[in-house]
C-alpha cells in the first residue's frame, strides 16, 4: 500500500470519461488500497482513480469523521440507476481543487449499481451525504467536476487561479477547512 499524487485542476486528465474495468482481480484491490491510503492521507472522504491518473470507473468512500471508525465503501463501474426528484444543497470541495468550497444542487437520493471488492454485482440506496459524494465521485469517472455545477462566472475564475498558479509550480490558496471535521463542507 503507497500514497499516490494527486492530479489538480487544471491537470486534462481530470476531463478523461474513465474506462470500465473488465475484472475485478488483485490489480483492482492494490488500486482500491492506494486510493483508501492516498485518500485518509489527504483527509478527504471521497477519491476517483482518475484522481491519481488512473483512467478506471472506481471509486473510494468513507464518511466517518476523525473520531469514528473508518467505513470505507470501494465501488467498481458504479452507475447510478435511479435518482429523487428531491434535491440538495450541500458545500463541495474536492480533493483535485484543494481548499475551494461551492454550494452544488444534487438529487437527494441516488441507487447505485455497482462491483464490490470481490467482483460481486450491488445496489445501494444512498442519500444525504453519501448521495452527494457517489454523485460528485461518479461525476470525476465522466469528466465532470463539482465546478461544472457551478455558474461560467466563478467556475473561470477558479480555473484561471489554479492555471497561475500552476504557471509558477504552486497551489492556489483559498481559506482552509478541515475536511475530516465538523464542517458542512464536503471534499471528496
Amino acid at each position: 500500500m503507497s500514497v499516490a499524487p494527486l492530479v489538480y485542476l487544471p491537470d486534462p486528465k481530470l476531463r478523461l470519461v474513465s474506462a470500465p474495468v473488465e475484472r475485478v482481480d488483485d490489480e483492482t484491490r492494490a488500486l482500491i488500497e492506494t486510493m483508501f491510503e492516498t485518500m485518509y492521507d489527504s483527509a478527504g472522504i471521497g477519491l476517483a482513480a482518475i484522481q491519481i491518473g488512473v483512467a478506471k470507473r472506481v471509486v473510494t468512500i468513507d464518511l466517518a469523521g476523525k473520531d469514528e471508525e473508518p467505513a470505507p465503501l470501494a465501488f467498481v463501474n458504479p452507475e447510478i440507476v435511479a435518482s429523487s426528484e428531491e434535491t440538495q444543497v450541500y458545500d463541495e470541495g474536492c480533493l483535485s481543487i484543494p481548499d475551494y468550497y461551492e454550494e452544488v444542487e444534487r438529487p437527494a437520493k441516488v441507487t447505485v449499481r455497482y462491483l464490490d471488492r470481490d467482483g460481486a454485482a450491488q445496489e445501494m440506496a444512498c442519500e444525504g451525504l453519501l448521495a452527494i459524494c457517489i454523485q460528485h465521485e461518479i461525476d470525476h469517472l465522466n469528466g465532470v467536476l463539482f465546478i461544472d455545477h457551478i455558474s461560467k462566472l466563478k467556475r473561470d475564475r477558479v480555473v484561471k487561479k489554479f492555471e497561475k498558479a500552476r504557471a509558477i509550480g504552486q497551489l492556489p490558496s483559498f481559506p482552509r477547512r478541515d475536511r475530516r471535521g465538523g464542517d458542512e463542507a464536503v471534499e471528496a
